[in-house]
């Protein structure tokens, strides 16, 4: 996805091992020289950690250290194979196996079979969705398309956590998992699909990795010939292993510790499909003698994305928290991350659109932006609002790119133009001439179509082909069509496509592993990012991490966005989301509402008072010592989060209860208190007690209220007598933490306006 100029794209092969080490910093050096015992890389988001892994096993290779056949390099998808094996050829060291999990579990199965097992190996499920509706239908449980996609996901999970039928129900009830269907159900279906595949003689995707490590556990000799060919293991994105893909390594490397691994617990998005970052976390546990290497500096972003990314995990929580890498931008300063806010979401789509084009009309090629969303669900309205404005896109996700039929039959083309241009008497032209004649008759032309659908689409392909070749004809002067057909070749086996030319549409899920110029992260509300069946606190921080990763994919240009009603006309109700709090201009960030009175301070008896420490602005972080701004909890000109309509609320409410209790208003609370009441927006007692103005008598008299306020419900009936005498008292500091406003300032805030 990412356009690549072409002295990077064809690099000259490394004339010897040290080479090899050239242009690595001192962290990156570290890793790729770590040849021997346990290795543990812990790589922040463009920190270079493809880089410094492939430069490690080229290394170990050019130097006769490792031998090419001797590697295994794992990660998970097929992408990241690919461009790690495209990598491995550009330094030299071709002959390394660079797989996913399944790819290698695959290959290892098919050939011990007849061995370990004999007879034919079982029908490999491609797609295990339709064997799924079969057993749902078999179960008399009627699934729609949705709960379909979602017991699939829960079959799946159950097997890499190698969890039976049976235990599925105490399982999930156990791991607080978000259940589609009653699990007793699902339990049903998942037996009735695994009859179903015994009974056709299929297996499907999570069978491979379980075969696999049946047949290794069992049978020794097979094992043993596994780890006579592979003596070192690389794993990427270690983060993401799941129970039973951990132990095929362990499997694998049989009680060695020729190990590297390769991950960041900041960037774990996959705890749903059963992957985990303890494995990870818990390295140097299993490992005390480990090499340990941190990458922080990060290339791809500037400053300002850095920043911002930096700042989202700052207010995470949890154990992979507590391992967050703060990253160093190595690139020069740019543009601040903009914030938007729409009334509905077309108009933050066309508002997308309009950003977008005007970045085209700045020189930003189509293939160097994305636009980024929470679930695919969200793509038709920037699908629609980008072909409005005339604007190419692609969705990742589809097709590969090498799978395409106008691919195949381009290639088809090329390969019977390059036997012909091999006769020296025909003056064929330059490679690119050669290519750009061969696809000009299947649709390609120097200009591209006008609007959106298949032609575009088939036209994109062509021309992503005519590029690649320009930038190889460049890179390799002498070289001819036979060499291009031969690269494309070496391409395909690796799916490392070009780069095809149009904005690029994908989920944050799919966005993992990718980079762009500028990205647009659209969609952020609550009840969106993080998603409404988040629940648990361990659920949040990965919608938070998923935020992070969105927002490292940006190199330069980085825009955030949501809207307040999904539709045109709409009730503006949503809020913008809470991870942004403290982020976007004119907010404070949730886990600072209680600095005002969690620095330090000391609480005596229950007949005593509380006194805090130094009360620091919730939004610049500024010790405050003007009695108004620290009720306020900010400087007085900070931005200002207010919430008007609860505010609003508020004076009512305490117009009626000062009524009550036949005192000025500001006896109930001062307006600097509902302020910040009003920009704070507590959701319980404790968040309420945080606020200086709110004493410990006043939140027993009024804290019911004032929270039923926030939260939208209603208030209960009038102060009673008792409490006039105390909110009194309150009013002329005496629970106000010892911090009683001036009494001239504090009237003339109290007056009713």
């Amino acid at each position: 996805m990412t356009a690549t100029p072409h002295d990077t794209l064809f690099p000259p092969l490394p004339d010897s091992a040290d080479a090899v080490l050239d242009g690595l910093d001192p962290e990156q050096r570290a890793v790729a020289t770590a040849l021997r015992g346990p290795v543990c890389v812990l790589a922040g988001a463009g920190t270079g950690k493809t880089r410094a892994i492939t430069h490690r096993i080229a290394y170990g290779v050019r130097a006769g250290i490792l031998a090419p056949a001797s590697v295994l390099a794992v990660t998970f998808t097929a992408r990241a194979a690919g461009e790690m094996r495209g990598r491995l050829r550009q330094l030299g060291a071709g002959g390394v196996q660079a797989r996913t999990f399944h790819s290698a579990a695959l290959r290892q199965l098919q050939y011990f079979w007849p061995r370990a097992i004999g007879g034919e190996m079982p029908r490999l499920l491609e797609r295990k969705v339709q064997l799924v509706a079969e057993a749902g239908a078999r179960s008399r449980i009627r699934l729609d398309r949705n709960e379909l996609r979602d017991v699939t996901g829960e079959i799946e999970w159950c097997k890499v956590t190698q969890t039976v039928p049976e235990d599925y129900p105490a399982v999930a009830a156990k791991t607080g998992r978000d259940v589609p269907r009653d699990p007793a159900e699902i339990a049903r279906i998942y037996a009735t699909y695994e009859q179903l595949k015994r009974d056709r003689g299929s297996i499907d995707f999570e069978d491979v990795l379980l075969l696999t490590v049946g047949v290794l556990q069992d049978r020794p000799d097979v094992a043993d010939t596994v780890r006579s060919q592979y003596q070192h293991f690389v794993v990427d994105e270690y983060q993401d292993v799941s129970p039973l893909q951990q132990r095929l390594l362990e499997l694998w490397l049989g009680g060695r510790d020729t190990l590297c691994v390769v991950g960041d617990a900041s960037q774990t998005i996959y705890s749903f499909t059963g992957a985990t970052p303890d494995f990870l976390l818990g390295f140097r546990t299993r490992y005390p003698e480990a090499t340990v290497v941190k990458l922080v500096r990060d290339y791809r972003s500037t400053p300002q994305v850095v920043g911002l990314a930096n700042g989202l995990l700052a207010q995470a929580r949890g154990q992979a928290a507590a391992h967050r890498l703060e990253l160093v931008s190595q690139r020069e300063a740019g543009p601040e991350p903009s914030y938007a806010e729409y009334p509905d979401e077309p108009a933050e789509a066309a508002g997308a659109a309009r950003r977008i084009r005007e970045l085209m009309d700045e020189g930003v090629r189509p293939s160097e932006i994305a636009v980024l969303f929470r679930i695919n669900a969200q793509s038709e309205v920037y699908e629609q609002a980008l072909a409005d404005a005339g604007v190419p896109y692609q969705l990742r996700g589809a097709e590969r790119f090498f799978e395409r039929p106008e691919v195949r039959e381009a290639g088809m083309l090329l390969r019977g133009a390059a036997r012909a241009s091999a006769d020296p008497a025909q003056d064929a032209g330059s490679v690119p001439e050669q290519v750009r004649a061969v696809l000009s008759s299947r649709g390609w032309a120097s200009e591209p179509p006008t609007g959106s659908g298949a032609v575009r689409d088939r036209w994109e392909s062509l021309a992503a082909l005519v590029r690649l070749a320009e930038d190889f004809a460049a890179a390799r002067p002498g070289a001819t069509l036979a060499d291009f057909v031969a690269e494309l070749d070496e391409r395909a086996g690796a799916q490392h496509a070009p780069t095809v030319e149009g904005v690029t549409l994908a989920s944050l899920h799919a966005a993992k592993g990718l980079e762009w110029d500028a990205v647009f992260v659209v969609g952020l509300t609550e009840g969106t990012l993080p998603i409404t069946h988040a629940k648990t606190d361990e659920q949040v921080e990965e919608e938070r991490r998923l935020l992070y990763v969105g927002v490292t994919r940006a190199r330069l240009h980085l825009s955030l966005s949501w809207a307040l009603s999904r539709s045109p006309g709409g009730r503006g109700s949503r809020r913008p989301s809470r991870f942004l709090d403290g982020l976007r201009p004119g907010s404070a960030p949730r886990g600072a509402r209680g600095a005002a009175g969690g620095a330090g301070g000391v609480e005596r008896g229950s007949g005593g008072r509380k006194r805090r420490g130094p009360v620091l602005c919730r939004v610049c972080g500024r010790t405050l010592s003007d009695a108004g701004e620290i009720k306020l909890m900010r400087c007085e000109d900070c931005p200002s989060d207010l919430d008007e309509a609860l505010y609003d609320r508020l004076r009512e409410w305490r117009t009626t209860q000062a009524r009550a209790l036949g005192q000025p208003a500001y006896c109930v609370f001062t307006d600097k208190t509902l302020l910040a009441i009003a920009e704070v927006r507590p959701e319980d007692a404790a968040d309420l007690s945080r606020i200086p103005g709110v004493g410990a008598r006043k939140l027993d008299k009024f804290g019911a209220d004032v929270l039923a306020l926030c939260t939208g419900g209603e208030v209960g009936g009038e102060a009673g007598g008792d409490a006039i005498g105390e909110a009194a008292d309150e009013a002329a500091g005496e629970t106000d933490g010892g911090l009683p406003e001036d009494s001239a300032k504090s009237s003339a805030e109290g007056a009713e306006k």
